[in-house]
């Protein structure tokens, strides 16, 4: 792991540990907000030839992941939140187009939820969004992007309920 990752690594800890909750997450979006606003840093993250979903680290004792992101292409997601978890996108390069949404009908195991859109918001490079436990959203990708994500927990072992827009 490089410097820059192992000082990221153990400032989220540091950050998580001290502010349990969405004040730590926060101050751990405002943290990547200052690191994104440095190119050189950046690239050292992010570089051009990571992936859709690169996982860069998991703390052992706290469980939050740092992931990068990158996409080659317009990419649309449906809404979603992260289950029992909570994530931080950090914008690197490009500009998501992201929607937050109220639930209008609960979603269950084997039936999708139904959602409506509340807000629609561009982040844009060193911008930095806090999505807590529940909190629907649904990001849009009109073009390159890349981006710094936290999740609370390995997401890749999280099923999720389903959920479509009214």
């Amino acid at each position: 792991m490089d410097q820059l990752l192992s000082d990221l690594a153990s400032r989220c800890s540091t950050l998580l540990n001290d502010r349990p909750g969405p004040e730590g997450r926060k101050a751990v979006a405002d943290l990547l907000s200052g690191i994104l606003a440095d190119p050189a840093k950046v690239d050292a993250l992010v570089p051009p030839s990571t992936s859709e979903r690169e996982l860069l680290y998991q703390d052992a004792e706290q469980g939050f992941c740092i992931l990068a992101h990158v996409y080659d292409s317009p990419k649309i997601s449906s809404p979603h939140d992260h289950g029992p978890s909570w994530a931080i996108y950090a914008q690197a390069r490009g500009q998501t187009e992201m929607t937050d949404f109220e639930i209008v009908s609960q979603a269950a195991q084997d039936t999708a939820g139904t959602v409506r859109a509340t807000r629609t918001y561009q982040l844009r490079p060193g911008d930095a969004h806090v999505y807590n436990e529940g909190d629907l959203h649904a990001p849009r990708r009109n073009g390159p992007t890349a981006l710094i994500r936290i999740e609370g927990m390995d997401m890749t072992k999280v099923k999720r309920l389903r959920y479509e827009t009214v």
